[in-house]
Formats: C-alpha cells, sequence, structure tokens
C-alpha cells in the first residue's frame, strides 16, 4: 500500500505549498520541497539490490474493481529507472530552482504546486501497470508542463508555448487512449503484465495495427518525435528549471517509456519496427541539422533534444528485431535495447546540467542569443567547465559518457545491414549512413554551444548585465550531473548491472529469465580497431572542419522558404482552420439568443429520439389497460389546446397571462379526473401564484411591441413545438406499450403502511422513499429564499430604507 502511496506524496506535499510560502516567507520555499525527491530517491533505492536480481514488486489500491480499474504500482527494472531518474534529477532540479527564481519576486507557491503536481504525475506513468490509471497519470503530466511552461502567464511567448505543448500532447493522448481500449478488447484486461502474457494471441486481431499505431501517436507526440516536436522549443519559454526538468530527464522521456514498455507486445509486428526506427531516425537527423539555425541557449538545447529523442526512439525500434532472430544476430539486436537505455541516463545527466549552464548564462548576463555572448571562458570558468563536459558527452567524445552509448547506437545501426526480414537487406544500408550524417551534425551544435557562448571575442559591453560565475548554489546541480557524466565513463558496467540490464529484461522479457543473462560488457575500447570507431573519427573530422567554417555555410538555412514550415501549419490549423472558419460557421448559430439555442436543443433532441424509435423498432403501441375516454374529457382536451394556441398568438401580455391560466386550471381538472387530489391541489396552488406573479411583474415590463420577424422564423419555432410535442406522446406511447418489469407503484402500495407506517401514499413517497430528493429540493427553495431577501435588503439599503 506504501509503494502506490508514494506516487501521490508529491501532489500531497503541494497542499502544503501555499502555507510555507505565507506563512514562512523567510525562507525560500524550495527548501521545503527538496525534502520530497530526496525521500523519494533514497525509496526507490532501497529497490535496487531486488530489482537487479530480476525481481519485481508489485503494490496495488482498489479504485473502481467493478470495471477492473485500479492502482497498481509495478517496479521492475525500466520502472525503476525512471522513478529514479524523476526523483534524483527532481531533487537537483529544486536545488537548482532554490537560487534561480527570487523569493520576493516570483509565485514560488504556484510554481512548486506545479511541480509537485508533474513529480506525481511521472510517477504514476512509469509505474502504472492499469493502463487506464496510466492514462490518468499521461494527462495529469500535459495539464502540469502547461501550467509549468506558462508560469510565466504575463509573457505572450509562454501563454503560446504552453497551449501549444497541451494542445499537441493531448491531442496524442487521445489517440494513445484509443489505442488503449482497442487492447483491452483484444486481451479482456487493462492490465500491461496481462497483455505481455497474450502477446501471442493479441497480434493476430484485426485491432492490433490499429491500436498499434494510435499508441505510436501518443508516443511520438509527447517524445516529440517528428513531425510533432514542434511544441518543444516553443515550451523553452518555461523558467530554466522546468526546462532541464521537462524536457531532459521527464516529460519527453515518457513517449520514451511508453514505446520501451509496450515493445513486448508490438514487437512482433513489422509496423512497429519501421515507424519506431524511421521516425527515430528522421526526428534524430531534423532535429540535429536545424539545432545549428538557432541563435538561443535554450533553443539550440530544445533542437539538440528532440534529435537526441530521435537516437533513442530508433535503438528502441532495432532493438525490437531481437524478437525475430536466434543465434548470433540475437546478441546484436539485444545490443540496441541496451543502448538505448543506456544512452537514455546519459543523456538525462549532460542535458540536465546544459540547461542549468544556459539558464545560469542568463541569469547572469541578461540574455540567450549566442549572437550577443562570447569570450566568458574567463569570466566564468565553474561554467564553461561543466559546458565543457556535458557538449563533449553529448558530441560522442570520450572520456564521457556519451561515447559510450553513441558507439553502441552505430553498432546497432550497422547491425540492421544483416538483418534478411522485412526487406532490410534493400533499404538498411540507408540506417548507418543516416546516423552517421546525424552524428556530425549532433557534433557540430555541440560544439556551437559551448565554444560561441565562452571563446572567441568578448562583448561585455553589449550585455544586458555584468556577466560573473554564477553563486556556489547554483552550480551545485550542474556540477554533480557533470561529474556523473565522467564516473559513468568509468564504471558503466557497475550502472550496467544495477540498472540497465534490469530494464533491458523489462523490455525483452520473453529473451531473458535473469538480468545474468545479457553478457554485454560496456568498454571504451575493445582492443582492435572497429568500423564504429572509423565512423567517430570520421564524424569528428568532418564535424571540425564544418564547425571552423560554420560561418561561411551556415547561411544555407536561409534558403529554407520560412512560410512552408511545421509551425506554419499548426498555426494555419489553429488559428486560421478553428478560429476564422470554423468560427464564422459557429457564428451563424450562436447569435446570442436564448430562444434559438433552444430551439436547437429541443429540435435536434426530438429528431434524434423520433428518429430512434422508429429504427429501433420501439413504437408499438398497445392501448390494454387503458381508461376509456369520455366526453368531458374531450371537452377539456379542446380547452387545454384553445388556451395553448391563445397564449402563442396573444397580442397582449394579459391575454397571454390568463390563457396560460387556463392552461394551468385545465390540467388540474385532469388531475381531479384521475383521482389525484393532492397534485391537482398543488397545481392550483402553484398556478394561482404563477399568475399572480405575472401580473406584479406586468407593472414593471416595457410596453409591448409587435415583433418584426421573417415568416420562416415562426414555421421554425412550429416545427419544433410540434416535434417536442411528438416526441413526448411517442415516448409515453412506447414506454406503457412494452413495459418490461412491473411499475414501481405496485411495490408502494404494498409497503407504504407496513414499512412507512403512513397511509397517504402521496405524502410517504415525497417524506420517505424520496426523502432526500425533497430535502435537496426544500433546500433550493431555502437557498433561492435567502437570494431574494437578500437582493430585496441591497435595493432598499440603495434607497436609504431600512427592512
Amino acid at each position: 500500500m506504501f509503494q502506490v502511496l508514494c506516487i501521490f506524496i508529491p501532489l500531497l506535499a503541494a497542499l502544503f505549498m501555499p502555507f510555507f510560502f505565507k506563512k514562512i516567507s523567510s525562507i525560500h520555499t524550495g527548501w521545503f520541497v527538496l525534502v520530497v525527491p530526496i525521500f523519494l530517491v533514497i525509496y526507490y533505492a532501497m529497490f535496487v539490490p531486488t530489482i537487479s536480481k530480476g525481481d519485481s514488486v508489485i503494490a496495488q489500491l482498489d479504485w473502481i474493481p467493478s470495471l477492473g480499474i485500479s492502482f497498481v504500482s509495478y517496479l521492475d527494472g525500466l520502472s525503476l529507472l525512471f522513478s529514479i531518474l524523476i526523483s534524483g534529477i527532481g531533487a537537483l532540479v529544486v536545488l537548482y530552482s532554490i537560487f534561480y527564481l527570487d523569493r520576493t519576486k516570483e509565485q514560488l507557491h504556484n510554481f512548486y504546486i506545479y511541480l509537485l503536481m508533474f513529480m506525481c504525475a511521472m510517477l504514476g506513468v512509469v509505474q502504472s501497470d492499469n493502463m487506464m490509471t496510466l492514462y490518468l497519470f499521461w494527462e495529469l503530466t500535459s495539464i502540469s508542463s502547461f501550467l509549468l511552461i506558462g508560469y510565466w502567464n504575463n509573457r505572450d511567448k509562454s501563454r503560446f508555448g504552453a497551449l501549444k505543448s497541451m494542445m499537441i500532447t493531448v491531442a496524442g493522448g487521445m489517440m494513445m487512449l484509443g489505442g488503449f481500449v482497442l487492447l483491452s478488447i483484444m486481451g479482456d484486461t487493462f492490465s500491461i503484465r496481462e497483455l505481455i502474457g497474450q502477446a501471442a494471441e493479441i497480434a493476430t486481431n484485426d485491432l492490433f495495427a490499429v491500436a498499434l499505431i494510435l499508441i505510436l501517436l501518443g508516443a511520438f507526440t509527447k517524445s516529440a518525435q517528428f513531425p510533432f516536436y514542434i511544441w518543444l522549443p516553443d515550451a523553452m519559454e518555461a523558467p530554466t528549471p522546468v526546462s532541464a526538468y521537462l524536457h531532459s530527464a521527464t516529460m519527453v522521456k515518457a513517449g520514451i517509456y511508453l514505446v520501451a514498455r509496450f515493445t513486448p507486445i508490438f514487437a512482433s509486428s513489422e509496423i512497429w519496427i519501421w515507424l519506431v526506427t524511421g521516425i527515430g531516425l528522421l526526428t534524430l537527423t531534423w532535429g540535429s541539422f536545424f539545432a545549428l539555425k538557432q541563435t538561443d541557449l535554450k533553443g539550440i538545447l530544445a533542437f539538440s533534444t528532440v534529435s537526441q529523442l530521435g537516437l533513442i526512439m530508433s535503438l528502441l525500434g532495432v532493438g525490437a528485431i531481437a524478437f525475430h532472430v536466434d543465434g548470433a544476430q540475437d546478441t546484436i539486436f539485444k545490443y540496441a535495447a541496451f543502448a538505448a537505455i543506456f544512452h537514455l541516463i546519459n543523456h538525462a545527466t549532460f542535458k540536465g546540467s546544459l540547461f542549468m549552464i544556459a539558464g545560469i548564462v542568463d541569469h547572469e548576463t541578461g540574455t540567450r542569443d549566442i549572437r550577443k555572448l562570447g569570450g566568458l571562458m574567463s569570466i566564468m570558468p565553474v561554467s564553461f567547465t561543466v559546458a565543457l563536459i556535458g557538449s563533449f558527452s553529448m558530441a560522442g567524445l570520450p572520456p564521457f559518457n556519451g561515447f559510450l552509448s553513441k558507439e553502441m547506437f552505430l553498432t546497432a545501426m550497422l547491425s540492421i545491414t544483416e538483418f534478411e526480414l522485412f526487406n532490410f537487406t534493400t533499404w538498411g544500408i540507408l540506417f548507418p549512413i543516416i546516423a552517421w550524417i546525424a552524428s556530425v551534425f549532433t557534433f557540430i551544435y555541440s560544439f556551437y554551444f559551448v565554444f560561441k557562448t565562452f571563446t572567441g571575442k568578448g562583448q561585455v559591453d553589449r550585455l544586458p548585465h555584468k556577466p560573473h560565475e554564477a553563486p556556489v548554489g547554483m552550480l551545485i546541480s550542474p556540477v554533480i550531473l557533470a561529474a556523473l557524466v565522467v564516473v559513468l565513463f568509468f564504471i558503466p558496467n557497475v550502472v550496467a548491472d544495477s540498472f540497465i540490464k534490469p530494464a533491458v529484461m523489462a523490455i525483452q522479457p520473453f529473451l531473458y529469465s535473469s538480468p545474468g543473462q545479457i553478457d554485454i560488457h560496456v568498454a571504451a575500447w575493445h582492443g582492435h580497431i572497429t568500423t564504429e570507431l572509423l565512423m567517430t573519427i570520421g564524424i569528428i573530422a568532418l564535424g571540425l572542419i564544418l564547425f571552423l567554417t560554420l560561418s561561411k555555410w551556415q547561411k544555407v538555412y536561409n534558403l529554407f522558404p520560412s512560410k512552408l514550415t511545421l509551425n506554419n501549419l499548426y498555426d494555419f490549423i489553429i488559428y486560421e482552420l478553428f478560429d476564422r472558419w470554423v468560427g464564422g460557421f459557429s457564428g451563424l448559430y450562436m447569435t446570442g439568443s436564448i430562444r434559438r439555442y433552444l430551439s436547437y436543443m429541443l429540435g435536434a433532441i426530438s429528431i434524434s429520439v423520433i428518429a430512434t424509435l422508429f429504427i429501433q423498432d420501439a413504437f408499438k403501441v398497445t392501448l390494454v389497460g387503458a381508461t376509456p375516454i369520455r366526453v368531458y374529457q374531450i371537452i377539456l382536451i379542446i380547452v387545454l389546446v384553445i388556451g395553448t394556441i391563445a397564449t402563442v398568438f396573444a397580442k397582449s401580455r394579459i391575454t397571454s397571462i390568463v390563457s396560460l391560466g387556463l392552461v394551468g386550471y385545465t390540467v388540474s381538472l385532469f388531475f381531479v379526473m384521475f383521482n389525484a387530489p393532492d397534485l391537482a391541489l398543488t397545481q392550483l396552488v402553484i398556478e394561482t401564484i404563477s399568475v399572480a406573479l405575472f401580473l406584479l411583474a406586468f407593472y414593471h415590463l416595457p410596453k409591448y411591441k409587435k415583433e418584426e420577424e421573417r415568416t420562416r422564423f415562426r414555421f421554425g419555432r412550429a416545427f419544433v413545438s410540434i416535434a417536442v410535442g411528438a416526441m413526448v406522446t411517442l415516448v409515453a406511447l412506447s414506454a406503457h406499450s412494452q413495459k418490461l418489469i412491473g411499475s414501481i407503484s405496485e411495490y408502494y402500495k404494498e409497503t407504504v403502511y407496513s414499512l412507512a407506517g403512513g397511509g397517504n401514499i402521496v405524502n410517504v413517497i415525497l417524506v420517505d422513499y424520496r426523502g432526500f430528493d425533497t430535502l435537496f429540493e426544500i433546500a433550493v427553495l431555502s437557498i433561492a429564499g435567502i437570494a431574494i431577501f437578500g437582493m430585496i435588503k441591497l435595493r432598499l439599503s440603495r434607497k436609504g430604507e431600512k427592512l
């Protein structure tokens, strides 16, 4: 139980943030928040010995057991790794934010409420075994990230970026929900573990491919894959701690997690392998190429994140091939899944540190424009060192952890050419070529980020602030991450045994029974020159040449038409298609007239109900047991119709009021005829009061003027009126003719005296059987009476009178 509750600890802590912010204003609120991720990372670290053996830990809290929906915390190698990343990086981000955000100028309680809400949502996503609760947390990540990105809501760009991220990710989440529903139909369960056990049977279902594509749409939108990546650069308007957390280690990794978790179910499909690998490589290349077009430090990092996410995604696609081969090739493709998890960890370390350095540069110089920066190396030596380590790791250079996973990435891409299924022998040669080209641009933008910012001729006079090194507190988090970048290079196999191999086992459960069976040993040097090493040398050589000549060929980006972009397509869909076209169409019926709105709604309901009655053959009238119609009843019906018509066509208000009263009194006579004196009395009282109130209000109404309207509107009203009347009549006749169960009135008659101890059936129903209904009706009337009293008192007080 406590394991499930730990997911909600950040959300519970968020409830106390306003108290800490207001009551203990002398201390930065972040110090109280820091306790939460530190506790969580310690708690989840306690599971490492158990999970590293290949075991899993499950805890369940029922939510809607009748529908098979419950909170199931499932900790295996994959979910534990993500949980430690979420809480560990979260702790460093909170520590960084304490020194980055000014407690006297910022609404810190809002910031930390949103951050804790997001932490809870991410923990829920990676630990949920139930697809419905996974979707619940998935959309909570979109909502909380929307609030975090738009934290500075006084800025137009922040609001725009927040809306853009939510529109795209929520739309993808809805697609993913459709895939989850289809999977639950195919497997008759919401449990991911149980669906993995039925993977072979599910793969033969006709709905399999549809569910696959819908789930990938959810993953691609969240992890910023092409063409959905456009929300990520605009999300850089968020405070830097948000960027370091959401866009390096958590939110964008949710899509990666989803693909990894569902790989055992969909890896048997050719569509899955081609889409995950192909879209991943396309995203890698696209992001790395356009990163060099950016001039904002966080913009460069945004596109670099896009490219790195594409790299990880492509590795997961290649790793899925392991389900289709045996023997020597089997190990090669298992290598890809290992590389994906390894690079996921590496990316969290070097990208988190780089985002924090970008925030430090902005904080200390007042700008992130790389064209205004330069020469900061001597002024900010610690920041430069951290940026150098992070950038070199991102470029794939030794002795940094990014070199190891990048080499494994090249190995995986080369292995595709040896695969004989799915036409990889024909098209597979393109994969290592594309990977190599993308790696060249990755090398260039990594150097571009660090050297254009910290070396070269200084432009201190052009900077908004006089630059200086950041405070020690702000440097602690990026320095820790940079240290991990170096440490992971020297002890990769320690990390592999504890975290990576158990995670790979979770991705490929059919291939391993324990992490010890994964015989992969990571090494910077394999004792001989490999193809991957030669490719790396080529990347460095060409990358250096292109970086040194960057000013000569960077203008090539100006050749791309500015109007033909995915961002412009998004703007057209949202602002032109929806706002102008759809808004113009809605303007035709959104006139502000309540009468028209009622006509539209009542007309649509009537047509739908009447059509359903006839289509379903539900209109079968039988008059068995019906009371015979007598002459005086026909006379009352005629009077009722005449009163109704007179009310509609009356030329004065008094005539309309009197005619309406006639209709009400006639209805009360029907109650008398059907032996319902209580209802008749109630109707008479209400009708008398209504007529009296109408006459009292008549004095205050403006003079009656004949409405000058076109005839077609009156025909429309007549049509709606007749349709509603016909619908009510047909529904009543149909209900009377097709009684499947006995009337509840018989139960009332049998029990009104024995159970309720009353003699008047109507009173007993109102007081006993429908006691709560009556109680709430009385409450509504009491509230209305208090409101009327308050309005009268307010009006009299304005006139200087006393009530």
